[in-house]
């Protein structure tokens, strides 16, 4: 057990394999066929929209409520270990949790037949999928706002590609004000994510 504690990559394969094998277990006492069906498959992505939603938006508010109001405490001589070591791999989950969400959220309303329903905000059926095409439509400005805003100036800014001074400080500037609104819209994206399907409007 300390073997896989030790080592993220161990931990991470354990918790997907006692995954399967309660997934495995529960069906089989409940005499369940073990081939997973269309529902299934339907569940099993939006299993992964929200585990991939928990890496975006978790790393996205460690960003504005952790590390973001604490640069200003931490000594000059040790912020370049927090821009040059645990920034960029923030960043490389914060910006594939972000893809991960998006195109897992696509094909989950694909399977479920709503994809252009809430991509018309409700339009195209009668209403029913206005409150979650608001919340895709918000997660879709965020992903957006990830991979071509901040991403982009977050690698001027941490010296990832070359830059001037002056340039690196307006590119730290951009990148913190979208990351502050993926913050605000992070909000009302989650209420109509669980809106949609708990009645958060009637």
């Amino acid at each position: 057990m300390a073997g896989i504690l030790a080592n993220l990559r161990h931990t991470v394969i354990a918790g997907f394999i006692l995954t399967l094998v309660v997934f495995i277990g529960v069906r089989m006492m409940a005499g369940i066929d073990l081939i997973p069906d269309t529902a299934w498959l339907a569940f099993f992505f939006r299993w992964l929209h929200v585990l991939c939603g928990v890496m975006w938006i978790g790393l996205l508010w460690y960003f504005n409520f952790v590390q973001a109001p604490s640069m200003p405490k931490i000594p000059d001589e040790q912020k370049p270990a927090i821009g040059k070591v645990i920034a960029p791999a923030a960043l490389w989950w914060f910006r594939w949790g972000a893809m991960g969400t998006i195109v897992t959220g696509l094909i989950l309303a694909s399977l479920l037949g709503y994809v252009m329903g809430a991509l018309s905000l409700g339009f195209l059926d009668g209403g029913a999928s206005t409150a979650i095409g608001l919340g895709m439509w918000m997660g879709i400005i965020m992903w957006f706002n990830v991979w071509f805003i901040i991403w982009p100036n977050q690698k001027k800014a941490l010296g990832m590609v070359p830059a001037e001074a002056d340039e690196k400080a307006a590119a730290a500037k951009t990148a913190g004000q979208f990351s502050r609104v993926n913050t605000l819209l992070s909000i009302p994206m989650l209420f109509c994510m669980v809106a949609h399907q708990n009645g958060g409007f009637f």
